[in-house]
């Protein structure tokens, strides 16, 4: 079997990404609504009833916002840590919490997620590898910098859904406090849009089919600009920016290069196309 992944929502007003197979699937962060959720994933053709289980990296609010109410409607078990859960202030029904630990792999009707810890501002922050049949796709995003963890795992991966939060010029001419500045670049913070690319140029394997460029800043960052940065260096990988409004397509991750930039079921007209990276900006 293959993967299927999107990204339903990526930036800080909220971010949650699916991964799945034919049977099941999984949502790594639950950061927008129940609604929201539901309804981004019904214009993908892809059911709620698919999904096993939300994973959780860390307890900042546009990472768990949704997770009370998405859990409990349709009985969601969370994985997630117990400083993790303690410091989100999280209400979720206790048969449904379950504890992971880094490095131990956890199988859900096939798929097999691992967790490891990475660098963020939070209780017991981690970032995920999930696998099906050898088919490797991570989610790294909200890390300071690129840890022995990431680029570990980053080496093995079909697809990744990659931070490239701020560009270094905008963030330091922006409007931002000084504290927050600091904050938002130090080693607990989030990656630069360099330090992506830094990352890519050095560890991307040739056999990556995608890279979802995820949780860019709304106001130190331009879509516009990741896309030529990162084109630049992307061989024939697909370079996707995940949006902050709305979902991007469904992508199989079959390990076959020649697949790379096929969205799955649906096909897209010039001009929803078109509106798509209007609404980037």
């Amino acid at each position: 079997m293959s993967l299927f992944i999107t990204s339903l929502n990526s930036g800080s007003n909220g971010n949650c990404y699916y991964i799945g197979n034919e049977d099941a699937a999984i949502l790594v962060d639950a950061g927008i609504s129940c609604r929201e959720t539901v309804k981004r994933m019904k214009r993908l053709e892809l059911s709620i009833e698919k999904v096993k289980a939300i994973f959780i990296s860390h307890e900042h609010t546009d990472h768990i916002s949704g997770i009370e109410q998405l859990s409990k409607k349709y009985q969601l078990p969370v994985y997630i840590t117990a400083a993790t859960l303690q410091n989100g202030g999280l209400k979720i029904e206790k048969h449904l919490i379950i504890s992971f630990k880094a490095f131990q792999p956890i199988d859900i009707h096939g798929l097999s997620i691992t967790a490891f810890p990475k660098s963020h501002d939070a209780s017991d922050p981690h970032s995920f590898m999930v696998s099906n049949n050898a088919i490797n796709v991570g989610i790294f995003t909200d890390i300071g910098y690129s840890c022995e963890h990431v680029t570990k795992y980053f080496m093995q991966c079909h697809a990744a859904f990659l931070e490239a939060n701020y560009d270094e010029e905008m963030l330091a001419n922006g409007g931002y406090p000084y504290h927050l500045k600091k904050r938002i670049s130090s080693d607990n913070g989030h990656l630069s849009n360099t330090q992506a690319l830094q990352l890519v140029k050095a560890h991307k394997p040739a056999f990556m089919s995608h890279l979802i460029l995820s949780h860019l800043s709304k106001n130190n960052n331009n879509p516009g600009l990741v896309q030529d940065l990162f084109e630049k260096h992307a061989g024939s990988t697909k370079i996707v920016i995940a949006s902050r409004y709305e979902e991007t397509p469904v992508f199989y991750i079959t390990g076959d290069k020649a697949a790379a930039g096929k969205p799955m079921r649906r096909s897209y007209t010039k001009r929803e196309l078109q509106q798509q990276q209007l609404s980037l900006f």
